[in-house]
């Protein structure tokens, strides 16, 4: 069979690393070799990811790794950057939590109509999504006319290092300009605003090897959208199992055969998106672990710096059921006092107001909990399956409350495992690539056989479906 070794560079919100992967025997390992800060940058107050930074921190992995026989990317989605023709970056890529997209959606759905954005693009209809960054440049007409390709992040950094100016269909599926259909760029839509097509790569599907650097290793473009590389390596068994990315943002969904563009489909907020297996991956975007990260850095900016296990730790010993909010209300978008929202929130709402550090924990992971149910119930009434066990994959897969909460709150098992399952959908892409792995299915049995995985069962259902009644009717109020 041979030995093969993958390297594979995982952009979160707030670190990058290289993790080398090795196929060997029937049996992955992998060993984390660098790891590096992801830190915005503000100027002239707009808010930057630091691309020079970010490049140095792949140049150290790739040196710190010293041999493999390719390399690929996974990073959040929807943002870019955009080249010049001589192929230099015109400007650093703009952030997704910059403020430049606020209340640009009225603008395109008054033109386009809100069934017809989601019936041409099926993603959820959200002001960070690509669509709204280039009409928000639609007022720097000067830097759109010098632009001549746009690259999604992944992407970006691939070209960066190997010159070959691709676009990768997971990523480019997160856009809103996509057809997930079509798997191409709705050129309808890029006409009724007005927006430049030309300056879109064509599209090419997951573990393309695109480029081979001095000494032989290929660049390939795996799953470029994280989720999707962390959808690759769950370990799905059935029909009925459902995906829980957890991270900053939790992505929560089905794998299905065709894209749902229906009107409830588009009213319920749930996305259409492309796996790197050719699935596509039908899911709800929801405010996720951010919640609990912006808190704890509040709290570092008061002087208390907790660990996220003694965080955990304190909402263990918090009294239950006390009060909720939405993940996903506009409050929470931005960076800030996260504990002061969490606390202003429920004192709008009528609600008790958490006044320790326990309490406003066990706010945010029990609200959590009961918006994983809502949006499990939203899915399947629109896809009519009935799902039977839920796999938290990535690092909210560590938090053994917050997923015991979740099994009770859905009332089915949750398998939480692999907390790497980014990391290792990037190197199974690679390795299927390389053609280590026949496809993406023995990649997932691989890591079934390889990665721990934890089982929480669902306890105190009478307790949890009282909260989710109180959950959702302080919703309704808020809306």
């Amino acid at each position: 069979m041979g030995s093969y070794q993958a390297l594979a560079f995982d952009f979160g919100a707030s670190t990058g690393r290289a993790v080398l992967g090795t196929l060997a025997d029937g049996k992955l390992t992998r060993r984390e070799v660098y790891r590096f800060d992801n830190t915005p940058v503000e100027l002239d107050g707009t808010l930057y990811w630091d691309i020079d930074a970010l490049l140095a921190g792949v140049r150290e992995g790739m040196a710190r790794a010293e041999t493999f026989d390719s390399l690929a990317f996974d990073t959040w989605g929807v943002d870019f950057g955009l080249l010049d023709a001589e192929g230099r970056l015109l400007a650093p890529p703009v952030h997704y939590r910059d403020r430049r997209t606020a209340g640009l959606i009225p603008r395109v759905t008054d033109k386009v109509g809100t069934n017809r954005l989601y019936q041409l693009t099926g993603n959820q209809i959200m002001e960070i999504n690509t669509l709204f960054q280039l009409v928000a440049l639609q007022a720097q007409p000067a830097l759109l006319r010098r632009a001549k390709t746009l690259l999604f992040m992944p992407d970006l950094l691939a070209y960066l290092i190997s010159g070959a100016a691709v676009c990768e269909q997971s990523i480019a599926s997160t856009s809103q300009l996509l057809d997930p259909a079509g798997k191409d760029w709705c050129h309808a839509l890029l006409d009724e605003l007005s927006l430049p097509a030309d300056i879109l790569p064509p599209v090419i599907p997951s573990g393309s090897i695109t480029a081979t650097l001095p000494g032989g290793a290929k660049v390939i473009a795996v799953a470029g959208h994280d989720t999707q590389s962390a959808v690759a390596a769950a370990p799905l068994q059935s029909d009925r199992a459902a995906f829980l990315s957890c991270g900053t943002w939790s992505l929560l969904g089905t794998e299905l055969d065709r894209p749902v563009l229906t009107a409830e489909s588009a009213a319920l907020g749930l996305s259409n998106e492309l796996g790197a297996n050719g699935k596509v991956n039908y899911l709800k975007n929801i405010v996720g672990l951010w919640l609990l990260q912006e808190s704890r850095r509040q709290w570092q900016r008061e002087g208390k710096d907790y660990s996220f296990a003694a965080l955990e730790q304190l909402a263990t010993y918090a009294p239950p059921f006390r009060c909720f909010i939405d993940p996903d209300d506009a409050l929470f978008t931005s960076p800030g006092d996260m504990p002061g929202r969490v606390r202003a929130y429920c004192r709008e709402t009528g609600q008790y107001v958490p006044q320790t550090v326990g309490e406003v924990v066990r706010c945010i992971y029990e609200s959590l909990a009961l918006k994983y149910r809502l949006a499990l119930g939203q899915l399947e009434a629109v896809t009519d399956k009935r799902f039977d066990t839920l796999h938290i994959i990535g690092g909210g897969a560590q938090a053994a409350l917050l997923c015991r909460m979740t099994a009770s709150s859905c009332a089915i098992p949750v398998h939480a495992g692999p907390v790497e399952a980014t990391a290792l959908g990037n190197l199974l892409v690679q390795f299927v690539a390389l053609g280590a792995l026949p496809d993406i299915a023995a990649g997932r049995g691989l890591i079934a056989a390889c990665e721990p995985v934890q089982l929480y069962q669902p306890e105190q259902p009478t307790a949890w479906q009282q909260a989710y009644t109180t959950f959702v009717h302080h919703l309704q109020k808020r809306s």
